[in-house]
């Protein structure tokens, strides 16, 4: 499958749906992750170096990085789903190429195949310094599954 093309965007109800899904997301929304593209079989997001997401070198941890591009995955197989489906991650392999070091870090995640269940997706993550290259530091393949969405859990978002 190839990527979308200049032009090629999600209906508004769509965009607001998954819009809507992401913010209910209180882990992304702990280490400060924003959502800045969202089309058909593409999502990226950022997030921020932050000292309290570090390992003992400082570099940001593998988790906050997991997090970040694993969510990325999600929402982009989430724009290949139905309306009435939500997504849930069934497996992922995450590669840490380089130290996780950066200002900022934008995990960019496609869909490689989208069945009517399971979509599988590739997400790469950059580190972002100022006035510099990105540089790629993690990689990640994940394999998500639609469902029918859940009902509300107590002490959390309704969705």
């Amino acid at each position: 499958m190839s990527g979308p093309g200049p032009g090629d965007g999600l209906d508004p109800a769509a965009e607001a749906r998954i819009r809507a899904s992401f913010a209910r997301q209180t882990m992304p929304r702990t280490l400060g992750v924003t959502m800045t593209e969202v089309v058909p079989g593409r999502v990226v997001l950022e997030m921020p170096r932050d000292p309290r997401f570090g390992q003992q070198f400082g570099y940001t941890h593998a988790g906050a990085l997991t997090t970040l591009v694993d969510t990325a995955c999600g929402y982009a197989a989430l724009t290949r789903m139905a309306a009435d489906r939500e997504v849930l991650t069934v497996d992922f392999t995450a590669n840490f190429l380089a130290p996780a070091a950066g200002e900022l870090f934008r995990a960019t995640a496609t869909v490689l195949r989208a069945g009517r269940t399971i979509v599988v997706t590739r997400g790469d993550v950059h580190a972002v310094h100022p006035g510099g290259q990105p540089r790629l530091v993690a990689a990640m393949q994940a394999t998500m599954m639609a469902v029918a969405t859940p009902p509300a859990t107590p002490g959390f978002p309704a969705t």
